[in-house]
This record gives structure tokens, sequence and C-alpha cells, in this order.
């Protein structure tokens, strides 16, 4: 098995955060297998970045996730991280929608309910 992974850190701390908005900085490090210290930095990007925002909840954050931010072009079209985390979904009906006789279908919605941009922002 090799040493590397196809997804980025960042991938997967923005995929996990999709799934589990309520993580702690130490969950999401745990579930990634980076320190939290390196998670927590990854969060920093990704909010910079507009991937995630994060609501205060007490002494929690509840993180969103902006499913309409584009990934950048994949062959003839933009990928969003709706996309993204649809196609990544655990459960064996979570590629059906995405993936169609072993090509991938980008113009599948993506199920994950999660803020999106306005236009203000």
């Amino acid at each position: 098995m090799p040493s590397w992974t196809f997804l980025t850190n960042h991938a997967r701390v923005l995929i996990h955060i999709s799934h589990e908005p309520e993580s702690t900085g130490l969950q999401i490090a745990q579930a990634v297998g980076v320190t939290e210290r390196a998670a927590r930095k990854i969060i920093a990007e990704l909010q910079d970045a507009g991937y995630i925002k994060a609501e205060k909840l007490g002494r929690r954050n509840r993180y969103s996730v902006d499913i309409q931010r584009s990934l950048g072009r994949i062959g003839e079209r933009e990928l969003t991280v709706g996309e993204l985390v649809s196609l990544l979904r655990s459960g064996p009906t979570a590629t059906s929608n995405v993936v169609k006789d072993g090509a991938l279908n980008l113009n599948t919605q993506p199920r994950v309910l999660v803020h999106q941009q306005s236009s203000s922002e």
C-alpha cells in the first residue's frame, strides 16, 4: 500500500466537516490523521479561502461548507465542493447518482445541506 493518498489533507478536512459540522479540532484531526494543530491550520486556510464558515455555538463551532464553491475545471466544466462531497459520500447509493456506467456524472446535484455564498459576500 502506498504511503500517499489521492486526497490532500485539506480535502479530507473539508469532507469531514461536511459530514460532521460540529466536530472539534481534535475530532477533525483524529478523523483525518493529522495533529490538532495541523487540523486547525487547515480549517483556518479553508475559512480564509471561503470554502467553509464557522458559527460560534457557546464554546464550540459549527461549520458550514459552501457547496457552490468551485474546485476548478475537470475536463470541460467546473467541479464544485458539493459535487466532490457527493461523490465521496460513503455508502453504496452515494456514488450511484454520480458514477454511471463507470463514468463520472458531473451533472449530479449535491445532497449536502450547507451554506451557499450570497451575492453580498
